[in-house]
């Protein structure tokens, strides 16, 4: 069985990012980390890489001022890294044309709710727990879901479900949520790695 090569976009701590990390050293995860991109170079996520010993690169608009060059310095460290599967760790920006179409249906990311419930722009990070308590919700959770253009609105690969508790705060429910990120990012790219999810069967 080939093993998959992983690609990273992060833009802060890319606690997700370390999760799939652990998973292909204990051998829960028939992949390996190929390389790590960030858009802020401070990020916790590059420390990360560069603590593992993995390949890690600082691209964005600081060091490509126009999206066209910076979307293809992108594509091209990915393709020099022979990356498989495009992984999205809390990256806070859109992906340019040229990435998006030369890993089409190879790209994934993770968002903090039940697609397509408290999904598109501006609803990240702890904005989607407030979203969700204000609305009442007694069930929240995780989608991963293939990339595209828009925000939020590719096919959904995965989903799982987290209560919301009576009592919960912000910061209690993006606790547990962010758990169950970590288990089902790595639960679900074996899955892909052992042919029991079909990303092409997904992206139609």
């Amino acid at each position: 069985m080939r093993i998959l090569r992983l690609g990273f976009l992060a833009s802060h701590g890319g606690s997700n990012m370390q999760a799939i990390i652990d998973a292909c050293k204990d051998g829960r995860l028939d992949a390996e980390p190929a390389v790590v991109i960030s858009n802020n170079s401070e990020s916790t996520a590059l420390e990360r890489a560069r603590r593992e010993g993995i390949p890690n690169y600082h691209l964005s608009s600081a060091t490509h001022r126009d999206p066209a060059e910076l979307d293809a310095a992108i594509l091209r460290t990915l393709e020099e890294h022979g990356v498989d599967l495009v992984i999205l760790a809390g990256y806070m920006k859109l992906l340019g044309p040229r990435t998006l179409a030369r890993y089409r249906g190879r790209i994934l990311n993770i968002h903090p709710a039940l697609l397509p419930k408290f999904g598109g722009k501006g609803l990240y990070g702890k904005k989607v727990h407030e979203a969700v308590l204000a609305a009442g919700e007694r069930v929240t959770g995780v989608t991963i879901h293939l990339v595209d253009e828009r925000y939020d609105a590719g096919p959904i690969v995965a989903q799982s479900e987290v209560p919301v508790l009576e009592g919960d705060t912000v910061d209690s429910l993006a606790a547990r949520v962010l758990e169950r990120e970590h288990q089902l990012f790595a639960e679900t790219l074996q899955k892909i790695a052992v042919g029991e999810i079909d990303l092409d069967a997904i992206d139609k």
